[in-house]
């Protein structure tokens, strides 16, 4: 299989993450971690109406199991795929868990940190740069987050 065609495998269970962040009225991002074999060693999905918790994205839920699941905070050798571009929050912990390669669905033109808005993980001044893999399977990723803003009576609660 091809390094595309597995990214695109893994990013439909980060989509399902994303469906599962729709019942608590989170925004729907998925994420998921999986390590050098491919297997899946954190998944998250926003949860911050949840638990009304500003830090609870997707990436940063799912880096937490991943490294409760290895016993380690250092995720040298993971793979971080999430259905939105990652914003500064959440590249600042993936650079903190030296995550080496993010791929990622949908572009955040108005706070994404991987190239929209910033690109904090491959900036040169920092010590831990990131190979990213964007807009797989875009069109799914952002659909489900415009269906979610296009909604008038989710609109009218933000």
């Amino acid at each position: 299989m091809s390094a595309r065609d597995q990214h695109a495998e893994w990013m439909l269970l980060a989509l399902t993450e994303a469906r599962s962040a729709l019942v608590s009225d989170d925004v729907p991002v998925g994420a998921i971690v999986v390590d050098a074999a491919g297997t899946v060693i954190g998944r998250g999905r926003n949860e911050r109406e949840r638990h009304q918790d500003p830090t609870l994205h997707a990436e940063v839920v799912a880096i937490r199991q991943a490294a409760v699941h290895t016993g380690d905070w250092h995720l040298t050798d993971c793979t971080l795929i999430v259905t939105l571009e990652p914003c500064v929050m959440c590249a600042g912990a993936i650079l903190a868990a030296r995550v080496p390669t993010v791929v990622f669905g949908a572009w955040d033109a108005k706070a994404g940190a991987v190239g929209s808005v910033y690109d904090v993980l491959r900036d040169r001044r920092l010590n831990h740069r990131v190979e990213v893999f964007a807009g797989v399977n875009d069109t799914e990723c952002g659909k489900i987050l415009r269906e979610f803003f296009d909604d008038p009576a989710r609109r009218a609660a933000r």
